[in-house]
C-alpha cells in the first residue's frame, strides 16, 4: 500500500510559516533541523497523536519555480493546501480572534463548509468541514 507521507507547500518565510502554523493553526513541531547556511528543514503535523505518518514540509518559496507558481496562486484565489476540520465555524472564528485575515467566511461548497484564510507567508489555505 502507499500513502502520501509528506507534502511541501511553499512559504515567503519559514520561521515565520512555522510560528503561524504552530501558534495559530495549532499544528505541532514534527522536524526542525538547520541545514546551514540559513537553511531550514521544518515539518509540522496534527498534533496529538493525529495523522503520525503525515508531515507538512515548509518549504522555501523563493526561487523561479516556487514564486510565480505561489502568486498565480494567490492572485486566482486559491488555496495552495486544504485541512480538514470537524468544526469550521470554531476553526473561523478561533483565528479570527488572532487577527488571521478570512477571504471568505464558512460557506456550503458542495459536499463541504470551507472557508479561506490568508496565512501571512505567501498563501491561501481553506479549512473545510465534510457535511453530513
Amino acid at each position: 500500500m502507499i500513502k502520501v507521507a509528506m507534502t511541501g507547500v511553499y512559504v515567503d518565510d519559514v520561521p515565520k510559516a512555522h510560528a503561524f502554523s504552530t501558534d495559530v493553526l495549532g499544528f505541532e513541531t514534527r522536524a526542525h533541523l538547520d541545514l546551514g547556511g540559513g537553511t531550514l528543514f521544518v515539518t509540522v503535523g496534527a498534533a496529538g497523536g493525529a495523522q503520525p505518518d503525515l508531515q507538512l514540509l515548509l518549504e522555501p518559496g523563493a526561487g523561479p519555480i516556487a514564486e510565480p507558481y505561489r502568486r498565480a496562486l494567490y492572485e486566482a484565489g486559491i488555496p495552495a493546501i486544504v485541512f480538514s476540520v470537524d468544526d469550521v465555524a470554531a476553526e473561523y472564528e478561533r483565528p479570527r480572534g488572532l487577527g488571521v485575515r478570512f477571504t471568505h467566511e464558512p460557506q456550503e461548497q458542495g459536499p463541504v463548509i470551507a472557508a479561506v484564510l490568508d496565512d501571512t507567508v505567501g498563501n491561501l489555505v481553506q479549512l473545510a468541514q465534510p457535511q453530513g
